[in-house]
């Protein structure tokens, strides 16, 4: 199990190279909602979400021999951005695999911080195709199955148990499962008496399955959030799930857009589907706790352009 002093030393280690995010109340989202809220905005990020966090401890901790092998890495959009404009920041040479359906932003971004963008057809066909070229000597820089990013995710949670008022519960969104796994244990550690919810969305439920079969399981994949969208969680994710989270709850597509939308209306701020669809979450954990919840929400990424947001939101009615 990652620990404090893991997630501390993170901190220190990717200082000056990643975004301290604003910690803020916000106004519109306690009136939406009917109780307190405050917001970890991480779609202000440097490279648009807290993945930069992840890529940048990882990187950081390489030999000069692991750099110069040049690295790689799988994503739905968001490592790899990540990966690729940190790589760069860093004069390492990188390759990101992405399934067709990650962003054309996405694809876009990574392309033109010099990285090399394989696609595949889909998520599992990424998965492979990383595996085999780490194999080949590439070296891998995992989304979220490897304790030096999830300790850098971890950085979120350290700074929103630092930087928030009180809180009674905190949602955050859940692919792979670093962030959760990250955030959860810097929150036990800084603030133990907190509820932690994860959050997912339908067709894209790695980590609901995992806790109903008591570890990982391959599942498949069906939800426009391809953000979210992990094959499988890993083992050391699940771990810290299963004795870190309260609850993993699950929204569908339709929500999690819409969630976009509320958050775009009422916080202020464009959040990608996986961010929207703890706006849903948030109103189910209200209603299991009744009077007195102070919620926290950590905004993950808005690595979705409008035309991508506003094509979902037509799809499901919403505008």
């Amino acid at each position: 199990m990652i620990g404090i002093s893991e997630i501390e030393a993170a901190a220190e280690r990717i200082a000056g190279h990643v975004v301290r995010t604003p910690t803020v109340p916000s106004p519109g989202l306690s009136a939406l909602l009917g109780a307190p809220v405050t917001a970890k905005l991480e779609l202000l990020q440097r490279t648009g979400s807290f993945k930069a966090r992840g890529a940048t401890a990882k990187l950081l901790s390489l030999s000069e021999a692991e750099r110069a092998a040049g690295v790689v890495a799988v994503s739905g959009g968001n490592h790899g951005i990540a990966l690729a404009l940190t790589a760069a920041a860093l004069h390492v040479k990188a390759t990101v695999v992405m399934p067709r359906s990650a962003p054309a932003r996405a694809v876009q971004i990574a392309e033109e911080a010099g990285a090399a963008v394989r696609l595949t057809e889909d998520m599992g066909g990424a998965f492979s195709l990383v595996t085999r070229l780490r194999d080949e000597g590439l070296t891998l820089v995992h989304p979220f199955d490897d304790p030096v990013v999830v300790a850098g995710q971890g950085t979120v949670g350290l700074e929103f148990a630092d930087d928030a008022g009180e809180l009674t519960d905190v949602l955050v969104s859940i692919g792979g499962g670093g962030l959760m796994a990250g955030v959860a244990a810097a929150l036990r550690a800084r603030r133990p008496g907190v509820r932690i919810w994860g959050v997912e969305t339908e067709g894209a439920t790695a980590m609901s399955e995992a806790l109903a079969a008591g570890g990982p399981v391959p599942v498949a994949l069906s939800s426009i959030v391809s953000t979210l969208s992990a094959p499988a969680v890993s083992q050391l994710t699940y771990d810290h799930v299963s004795a870190l989270v309260d609850e993993v709850l699950v929204v569908t597509d339709r929500e999690a857009v819409q969630g976009s939308l509320g958050l775009a209306d009422h916080a202020k701020v464009w959040a990608e589907p996986a961010a929207g669809c703890l706006l849903p979450a948030a109103r189910r954990v209200l209603e299991r706790v009744g009077d007195g919840a102070r919620l926290g929400l950590v905004v993950c990424g808005g690595n979705a352009t409008t035309g991508d947001v506003m094509a979902w939101a037509e799809r499901f009615g919403l505008l």
